[in-house]
């Protein structure tokens, strides 16, 4: 049974949101401050985090960070707000998908299980191992490892499955919709400014590592993992 850390001070919505999600045979913790919510992440180990953003004590954000230091735990975040600026940064600090306040809790037990169902927590048999090689490039999904030159280097969740997922269909040109789409795993309002954030520190990372791949862009259209490779 999946575990659903549910972080906001709001009483009511931690009541009906405990009520849908058990209803659907998932168990639930509450935490009603930033604080409480790391404390919980730490003691429950729960397998997918409801994140408010306005808290008392510490804001979504900081929890999000802190829990990034160390866990790539699925977060969606909760809020009543709607700028764009708050769901790029929500992406930016690692999580997997956002739902704005009022919201149907009918679709947030649906995103729920689907985040949980591409984090493999739920219906999934053992882990099969994701991992491409190129020219002094390793990217293992499985494990959340960058390799370049053999030498392990940090790079957060999110840019890794980008790269991963640019490297496992080389040459092949993808719009940022797409990418969006089929990493972060949902439509995001068409926003997609976080997928050049993202290159762009990829390509940092990456620079001067091999000539026979690069990171490009296709003007108009959108990015390819391109190589030369057979």
């Amino acid at each position: 049974m999946a575990k659903i850390l549910i972080v906001d001070d709001d009483a009511n919505i931690c009541e009906l949101l405990r009520l849908y999600l058990e209803k659907e045979g998932l168990a639930t913790v509450i935490a009603g401050d930033g604080e409480l919510a790391i404390k919980a992440f730490r003691e429950e180990a729960p397998d997918l985090i409801l994140l408010d953003i306005m808290l008392p004590l510490l804001d979504g954000w900081q929890v999000c960070r802190e829990i990034r230091k160390t866990a790539r735990t699925p977060i969606i975040m909760l809020t009543a707000k709607g700028e764009v600026f708050d769901k790029v940064l929500g992406l930016e600090l690692g999580a997997d998908d956002y739902v704005t306040k009022p919201f149907d809790a009918k679709e947030v037990v649906a995103r729920i299980k689907a985040v949980l169902r591409r984090a493999g927590a739920v219906g999934q048999e053992a882990p099969v191992v994701k991992e491409v090689h190129f020219d002094r490039l390793s990217v293992n999904l499985t494990n959340y490892e960058l390799r370049l030159g053999g030498k392990k280097v940090d790079a957060p969740p999110k840019e890794l499955e980008l790269l991963y997922h640019l490297a496992s269909n080389p040459n092949r040109v993808y719009t940022r919709n797409q990418l969006l789409d089929e990493v972060w795993g949902f439509d995001y309002y068409g926003d997609s400014r976080t997928i050049d954030v993202h290159v762009k520190r990829l390509r940092e990372k990456l620079e001067g590592v091999s000539d026979k791949w690069s990171l490009q862009t296709v003007w108009s259209v959108g990015y390819k993992f391109a190589t030369t490779e057979g």
